[in-house]
């Protein structure tokens, strides 16, 4: 069982684990300079309470007897102020170890729980000692040892509030900019998720306004409204084009009606029924074909339609549809001219499925006809060296006006001509690209004007 995922916005989302993972960052790069600062400070003190024993131990050396100045607190004081060591025990012995001077009230018994027996370290855990040795002529007449509480060495709180500030300075910075740029990201976002709630109930008069500075955004924008439009425009051909197909079946049917109920009620007789009965057949005729042709599409368009793939000599396959189809045409149809170039091509396709486009199209340029012209058709052919063949279906009829041109391929679309003139459910040019496409072709419009229109078939060249 699929557990649902908990929704959240791309401002939570985003803002939330940035921030997480900054403070994760900043909290791993604090630890490592906390550690690196005290290291640093805790030699740079070290070296500095060497310098201050070394001093200590010039001054009370300057003899052949250890003598302890009497300003000797006063200079431990002043120097331990200016360097920020805090309280350091100093401890002055002789070369035998006895206890000469303290600034701190110790006694000898106290001095070995202090140092070891070499006088040289802390016993005291926590506690640094630092010595220097008391010399006269290169004799050795003791030493000073310096005691100071490790803490102490490495404490620098003036370091750790600025390291602390530029830490919080430094997330603070980082989540309000990304918390900036989110909100700024979301915020379009959220808009044409809105505009698409408003689509997907219909409503496509959506108002979005394309002044993202971000390329992408500004893209998305236009690219959403652009199909909004074309939603709303198929829509609208939608809905125009179910009650074309709607009055195209109702018209038949309605006449058939008429017809039969003429000659049942005895309204016509003898000769007269006959002719009601043959036009009602030719109306069912007109009805059945409309249908098969609904049915074909909707069969072809769901993939249920076998197409054959066989290697055509295409030249051959052009001249006999022409012939055919001029057979079945009136006096004032001339049969097609015919531009096939010398050489053999062979396209790879069903012959049958090739033969259904090419008779629609010349069907379409007989229903264009100029009326203040002959009609006068042309299919050229020619390999276009990039792996297709190309078929080109020209007329001289009255062409497609501009604003339809958009809408040629679309099921069931008639242009205003067609209305008026010819019956149909304005399938033949959707159906045609269907086959053109399912046989690894396109079928296209090159050109229309006043003088004619072109339509090209292109199909695969058969692999040799």
């Amino acid at each position: 069982m699929d557990r649902k995922l908990k929704q959240t916005s791309i401002l939570s989302y985003w803002t939330i684990r940035y921030f997480v993972i900054l403070c994760i960052g900043l909290l791993a790069l604090a630890a490592a300079s906390v550690w690196w600062t005290q290291r640093e400070t805790l030699d740079s003190r070290l070296q500095t309470v060497a310098l201050l024993a070394q001093e200590i131990a010039d001054r009370v050396g300057g003899s052949n007897a250890i003598t302890v100045p009497p300003d000797l607190s006063e200079l431990i004081d002043k120097r331990t102020r200016s360097f920020k060591l805090g309280r350091v025990c100093v401890i002055v012995t002789d070369k035998a170890g006895k206890l000469v001077y303290s600034n701190d009230p110790i006694t000898q018994a106290d001095l070995r729980k202090k140092l070891n027996d070499s006088l040289d370290k802390a016993r005291e855990p926590g506690i640094k000692a630092v010595t220097a040795p008391i010399e006269y002529n290169g004799t050795k007449l003791g030493q000073v040892a310096l005691l100071q509480p490790t803490k102490s060495l490495t404490n620098m709180p003036e370091v750790r509030w600025a390291l602390g500030l530029l830490l919080f300075s430094l997330t603070l910075l980082g989540w309000l900019t990304i918390y900036l740029l989110s909100r700024k990201l979301a915020r379009p976002i959220l808009n044409v998720a809105s505009a698409a709630r408003e689509i997907s109930l219909g409503h496509y008069d959506i108002r979005l306004q394309e002044n993202a500075k971000e390329r992408e955004l500004n893209e998305l924008i236009g690219s959403f409204k652009e199909m909004a439009g074309r939603l709303k425009q198929l829509e609208h051909s939608r809905q125009f084009m179910l009650a074309g197909l709607t009055h195209e079946l109702k018209t038949p049917v309605t006449s058939v009606k008429g017809l039969v109920h003429a000659v049942k009620e005895k309204v016509v007789t003898d000769e007269e029924a006959e002719e009601f009965l043959e036009a009602a057949l030719q109306e069912t005729g007109r009805l059945e074909r409309m249908v098969a042709d609904l049915l074909d599409y909707n069969a072809l368009a769901a993939g249920h339609i076998q197409i054959r793939r066989e290697h055509i000599e295409a030249s051959a396959l052009i001249s006999e549809i022409a012939y055919q189809w001029s057979l079945h045409q009136g006096q004032d149809v001339r049969e097609p001219e015919l531009s096939l170039p010398k050489q053999t091509i062979e396209v790879e396709g069903d012959p049958l499925r090739i033969q259904q486009i090419l008779v629609n199209l010349l069907n379409n340029s007989v229903q264009s006809k100029h009326p203040d012209r002959p009609l006068d058709i042309r299919i050229a052919l020619r390999d276009r060296n990039d792996g297709y063949a190309e078929i080109v279906v020209s007329d001289n009829g009255c062409g497609i006006p501009p604003s339809e041109r958009n809408f040629i391929f679309e099921r069931f679309f008639r242009g205003e001509s067609k209305k008026r003139a010819v019956r149909g459910l304005g399938l033949g040019l959707a159906f045609s690209r269907l086959l053109a496409e399912a046989q690894g072709g396109q079928l296209v419009l090159l050109e229309s004007s006043e003088e004619g229109s072109s339509f090209a078939l292109t199909l695969p060249v058969a692999e040799q």
